[in-house]
């Protein structure tokens, strides 16, 4: 039966039952339930994916694959709609179940329901903060570092051309300690007094270097500076919730290590500063104090909303802390394997509390992005192996790679032998 029905009490009810890390895997297959403090059987979660044969894939920090109770759940919302239409959107779901989603989202964050609203992804998310930012004026300083996103990037750039800011950028060092790296945004904040807003990226894309994002929001708030905190890669993946980092303003993906449907996300405002974020382009769907009028007011794909019990509960099977250290041990073994091979560089420190799935290596010498597009394709062609290159470190581009829940030891065994192999030409 599918999650969403077209009954009212049915919604809030599905919603309202959701358990969110107290169940087990075996619980989400039908199997009788572990007892309380069992270790999780990564066999029989990696049996829950349907994963393509033909090539490795190690390239999973894009977006997740999602379980084959959430894919289920998932066609079975996309027909559902398809049947009943207009009719259920407008009578039911419109009405209450997407209110039952976010509320059961909220909870999952550890923030208050008035101060989430579903978006399409972290890049929605993010860009709407700051795009509509506020407070910002003529002589002041945006601040963003090396390793962020991108569009995250431009989108800092764009708002201080908007209001005649000027930008200052923080170049994380290699090798970087935590102090390292809270130094060197103490020293830039310091640098540039003028400074009005921070974006930080908990855990980097390019690297998967873990920021210490509490202790910078501290830093950065302690002189009057806003922190938009982006949690793309991290949320699902570390073990926190929400208010944790302390910070005001925070933008997520649900697609990636929540494993729901592409095209999901959510954007976090502390309600006492609700008033410091526009409106998003004149959206008058919702009143200005109101959270959703800061994001985008076209249809969206409901049927992958509805879908966001099925993976919050899919997910929750396992605590987060444990799916955390199984992502790090991947990591681990494989790290473990070429840290003292010649020629090989790791991104991320030894440090546990800095790295999670994603980490990025470099060939000593093949530092342009050409030459780790090159070796990508070499691992892929040569070896099956999936990765894709990165740029922005300082130390020149790498290569990124990230296991995910299905991986198996003999994959990263066999990823091993093929930088072991390429490294030595």
């Amino acid at each position: 039966m599918s999650t969403f029905l077209p009954r009212r009490r049915t919604l809030l009810k599905t919603a309202a039952s959701l358990s969110l890390g107290t169940a087990t895997l075996a619980e989400a297959a039908g199997a009788p339930a572990q007892g309380a403090g069992a270790s999780p059987d990564w066999d029989a979660l990696a049996a829950n994916y349907d994963i393509a044969p033909d090539f490795i894939n190690l390239e999973n920090a894009y977006y997740g694959i999602m379980a084959r109770p959430v894919a289920d759940d998932f066609r079975r919302n996309i027909d559902y709609l398809n049947r009943y239409n207009s009719r259920f959107l407008r009578r039911e779901f419109d009405v209450d179940g997407v209110e039952a989603v976010r509320a059961t989202l909220a909870a999952h964050a550890g923030v208050a329901t008035e101060e989430l609203a579903i978006t399409r992804g972290a890049t929605e998310s993010l860009q709407n903060l700051i795009g509509n930012y506020r407070l910002l004026k003529a002589g002041d300083v945006v601040m963003y570092g090396n390793l962020d996103y991108g569009t995250m990037m431009d989108a800092m750039e764009d708002l201080a051309t908007r209001h005649g800011a000027t930008v200052a950028k923080v170049q994380i060092p290699e090798p970087a300690t935590r102090q390292d790296i809270i130094d060197v945004y103490e020293r830039t904040l310091r640098q540039s007094p003028r400074t009005r807003l921070l974006l930080l990226t908990h855990i980097s894309h390019r690297t998967g270097i873990v920021m210490p994002v509490a202790e910078i929001v501290r830093i950065a708030k302690a002189r009057n500076v806003d922190v938009i905190v982006d949690v793309a890669q991290s949320w699902g993946q570390l073990d926190y919730r929400i208010p944790d980092f302390g910070a005001d303003f925070v933008g997520a993906n649900l697609h990636k290590w929540i494993g729901a449907p592409l095209g999901l996300g959510f954007l976090y405002i502390r309600k006492a500063r609700l008033q410091d974020i526009g409106i998003e382009r004149g959206n008058t769907l919702h009143p200005v104090t109101d959270i959703r009028a800061r994001v985008h007011s076209g249809t969206l794909n409901y049927a992958a909303i509805m879908t966001i019990p099925a993976a919050l509960r899919f997910h929750g099977r396992i605590p987060l802390a444990q799916r955390s250290a199984r992502l790090r041990a991947l990591r681990d073994h494989w790290v473990k394997g070429v840290l003292e091979v010649p020629n090989v560089q790791v991104l991320t420190p030894e440090d546990p509390a800095m790295y999670g799935a994603v980490t990025s290596f470099r060939i000593k010498g093949r530092t342009s992005f050409e030459d780790n597009v090159a070796l990508a394709r070499r691992l892929h062609d040569e070896f099956g192996i999936f990765t894709v290159p990165r740029n922005g470190p300082v130390g020149g581009s790498c290569i990124r790679v990230t296991p995910s829940f299905f991986t198996r030891a003999s994959d990263l065994d066999k990823l091993v032998a093929a930088i072991r192999k390429v490294a030595s030409a």
